[in-house]
């Protein structure tokens, strides 16, 4: 069971493990065993809220298929275990992370004084600027 929040919990067998060589260096190691981890996960079939869907499926994430499902490779450790473990958290952060609505942003004005301080500077370094120059008798 994943709990993602107080209210949305994944039941564990909503999403598919399969264990795959991993790639690159490594030796013999790499070679014989399957420590890689490919998770999906089929967001429209799944038990989360409709607000969570929609906003996965919104997303400009490579990870996330036409049809809808989210394909994590875990490769980083040695161990499959490590590697499942892996898997299963980034897909917890992703879908906690399509949960997050951003704030929206209002424009604002500059304030008089604010404006009068950046030109009082441009002012004084003009002024700097200007005795750099050569001295004329």
């Amino acid at each position: 069971m994943l709990i993602i929040s107080n209210y949305v919990n994944l039941s564990d067998d909503e999403y598919e493990l399969t264990a795959i060589r991993a790639q690159g260096a490594g030796g013999q190691n790499v070679n014989k065993v399957s420590s890689a981890i490919h998770l999906r996960f089929d967001i429209n079939a799944s038990s989360l809220p409709d607000f969570y869907k929609e906003r996965l499926l919104a997303l400009k994430d490579k990870r996330i298929t036409k049809e809808g499902v989210i394909v994590i490779k875990a490769q980083q450790y040695r161990t499959q275990e490590k590697n499942r473990d892996d898997a299963v958290e980034r897909l917890i952060v992703l879908i906690k992370s399509a949960a997050v609505v951003q704030k929206t942003r209002r424009a604002t004005k500059p304030t008089r004084a604010s404006k009068t301080r950046r030109l009082e500077g441009k002012n004084r370094r003009s002024h700097v600027k200007a005795m750099r120059g050569k001295v004329v008798d």
